[in-house]
């Protein structure tokens, strides 16, 4: 069977429906595509619905309102007929998701692509029960995928690659390619390595949790926000761009480095930051937090997409 066409795909099917299956299937449903979702947990079928509709009343805010029609299936091989392309999401155990893509992959035609949202698992290991593996790819989303644009993809080769590059593109997503597996792919290692100086500097009393926070997203987040690390660099040398910050300024990073922490989660660090964050939350629930920080989102994304002076992806 000869591969499936970026536009030919219409209907997806979204495996595991938590939180961030949820995020998926209302992304999908807003850019015109049914979805099919299936998970084995209890009542999941409501749930489910509750998050998708908050969600696409969030992209909405964006203008997608695409009208795809989401349909729920308690057997995963009724989930599975007639899917276009498949989004797993299962809980983050090897075991689980093993077995999940391998009877995927035993149910599908060749042709369907199957995508693991896993955050941190080597795809070698969860398709090691797979009896067509080269199909089965990472695309890890950071969370919540129906805002956040990133997708990171380990494929089998180029090929795969670019097939599922295409189909996030067209949900207005901005896939990434590792040219090999690494554990935490690479917008977590990123983001491990700054929480374990952010950790360090508790740990240290350098700062509050609280000063630690507006520190990064008054100063070098925003910056993040329109370019990454490297392009940030560039700038910062001038006009010699990164060439000249390297030679001259090379060095004071390489004193930083020395100087960042490798701290330990005792007891007390744990509950420092804790204390912290109930502070920095100031009664606020982790839903209103959640609220806020989705709100902030839509409000960066809509900046972007002027600043670009182009229109949301209305696949």
């Amino acid at each position: 069977m000869t591969a499936i066409e970026t536009d030919e795909i219409q209907r997806v099917t979204v495996l595991g429906c938590g939180t961030l299956g949820a995020s998926w299937a209302a992304l999908f449903l807003a850019h015109g595509l049914d979805v099919a979702a299936y998970d084995p947990a209890p009542g999941f079928a409501a749930r489910t619905a509750a998050a998708v509709e908050a969600a696409r009343a969030q992209l909405a805010e964006l203008g997608l309102r695409g009208a795809g029609t989401l349909r729920f299936h308690a057997k995963l091989e009724d989930a599975l007929a007639g899917a276009d392309f498949v989004q797993e999401n299962a809980p983050e155990s090897e075991a689980v998701k093993r077995a999940l893509l391998a009877e995927a992959d035993r149910l599908l035609p060749p042709a369907i692509l199957i995508a693991s949202s896993t955050s941190a698992m080597l795809r070698s290991a969860i398709v090691a029960d797979c009896a067509r593996p080269e199909r089965v790819l990472v695309a890890h989303p950071f969370h919540p995928p129906h805002l956040v644009p990133l997708v990171e993809i380990v494929a089998d080769g180029p090929a795969v690659a670019a097939r599922a590059c295409a189909f996030y593109a067209r949900l207005g997503r901005r896939p990434v390619v590792l040219n090999r597996e690494m554990p935490g792919h690479i917008a977590n290692r990123l983001a491990s390595a700054l929480y374990r100086e952010a950790v360090n500097l508790v740990a240290e009393g350098v700062a509050s949790v609280a000063d630690i926070d507006a520190a990064l997203c008054n100063g070098p987040g925003l910056r993040w926000a329109a370019m990454g690390p490297h392009m940030t660099y560039h700038l910062g040398g001038g006009a010699g761009g990164i060439r000249h910050y390297l030679d001259h300024l090379g060095p004071s990073q390489v004193r930083r480095w020395a100087s960042l922490g490798n701290p330990d989660l005792t007891e007390d660090v744990k509950d420092r930051i804790v204390a912290g964050i109930a502070a920095e939350a100031d009664g606020r629930s982790v839903e209103a937090l959640a609220a806020r920080r989705d709100a902030a989102l839509i409000a960066i994304l809509g900046a972007r997409i002027e600043v670009a002076g182009e229109a949301p992806n209305r696949s």
